[in-house]
């Protein structure tokens, strides 16, 4: 594989792994290094990726790959406790933006619910796609992206309802 084929095939996905990463490792630097690492990786492997079908599949396979490994490395998972207790205690901001409120409560869900909403609704995947990604029967991301939206539904209404009592109290 040419320098300029895997500038036009690969190198071209490195946006969009890195905004699959951020949703794991939930910061952008630690994204950046998932990405770098795994196109160098990718560029030493260039020869054997034309076996993998779809490119981009595969890859997004590899950063959640990647991205779990990170977080099981228990510094990583105690650094991660320790900003959002931090986060938590010193910075309670006002509701003032619901888009924030509901990336918030999406970054609140299950692991497989993030990953089958973010896919879904923000990179706009199809089932089965997602379904590739993830390594999961289709039915299985339909009913986790369904509680997903549930849930995101169930803590609208909730703040909602909150601002309202707010308003009229």
């Amino acid at each position: 594989m040419t320098h300029e084929t895997f500038r036009d095939t690969v190198f071209i996905l490195k946006d969009e792994m890195f905004r699959f990463a951020k949703r794991f490792v939930m910061s952008s630097d630690e994204a950046e290094d998932v990405v770098q690492e795994l196109m160098m990786k990718f560029w030493q492997t260039r020869e054997k990726l034309s076996e993998y079908g779809n490119l981009k599949s595969f890859a997004l396979k590899c950063v959640k790959n990647e991205c779990l490994n990170r977080l099981k490395h228990e510094d990583v998972k105690l650094g991660f406790a320790n900003i959002q207790l931090h986060q938590s205690e010193l910075y309670k901001p006002e509701i003032n933006n619901l888009k924030d409120e509901i990336i918030k409560y999406i970054s609140e869900l299950p692991e497989k619910q993030k990953m089958v909403i973010h896919l879904k609704d923000v990179e706009e995947y199809d089932v089965n796609e997602i379904a590739d990604m993830l390594e999961m029967e289709e039915n299985a991301v339909r009913v986790n992206l369904m509680r997903a939206r549930q849930k995101i539904k169930e803590r609208i209404t909730q703040l909602m309802s909150y601002e309202q009592r707010q308003i009229t109290g």
